[in-house]
């Protein structure tokens, strides 16, 4: 086995967590934040749902190191994101309009990620989760940010089907070293 033909692709990393986060733990966003650091510091690429919460603190810390972001907006042009959908266009390099409302758009961030991050969520955060999940996406769950974060393990458990491809990690800098080896080993091709 050997690495990927194109291993000259920067990685995708999605961040998914609350667009409304006054059920996060006190450090969730600062966290977010530094977990868009990690992501761009690891060489990757920050994808997010082009909204607020704590997918847009993520962005800010990955352009705080100078990263490139990419959101995936539920609306279909830059004047639905704006004024229906009240979702910001800062902290993105590029928005793509999907015009899939937000479960469409979680569908499509997630398939675009070669790996998803769960921060504080709630229901749309789970949506992704499972998408994921079904998809035997790489996972990592920032733990203690609140939210689904902490109730994601419970979940997997109950559900009997596996334990997945998930990562469980407080720190942000640890979680990112994992994701990316996982990433690393589902990038290997048989020859």
């Amino acid at each position: 086995m050997k690495p990927s033909p194109h291993s000259h692709l920067k990685f995708k990393i999605a961040v998914s967590g609350a667009a409304e986060t006054d059920h996060c733990a006190p450090d969730a966003l600062e966290k977010a934040k530094e977990l868009g650091r990690e992501v761009v510091r690891h060489k990757a690429i920050l994808v997010n749902g082009a909204t607020t919460g704590f997918p847009y603190w993520a962005a800010i810390g990955a352009k705080e190191e100078n990263g490139f972001t990419i959101g995936l907006s539920p609306a279909a042009t830059e004047k639905e994101h704006i004024e229906r959908y009240k979702l910001p266009v800062d902290y993105m390099d590029m928005i793509v309009y999907t015009g899939f409302n937000y479960s469409g758009r979680n569908l499509l961030l997630t398939r675009s990620a070669d790996a998803v991050i769960i921060g504080c969520g709630r229901m749309g955060t789970l949506n992704e989760f499972t998408i994921a999940f079904e998809d035997q996406k790489p996972i990592g769950v920032l733990i203690g940010t609140g939210g689904t974060a902490e109730i994601i393990q419970e979940i997997v458990e109950k559900s009997h089907r596996g334990p997945g491809k998930i990562v469980y990690e407080p720190d942000p800098k640890t979680l990112l070293d994992k994701i990316i080896e996982l990433i690393r080993k589902e990038k290997v091709v048989e020859i």
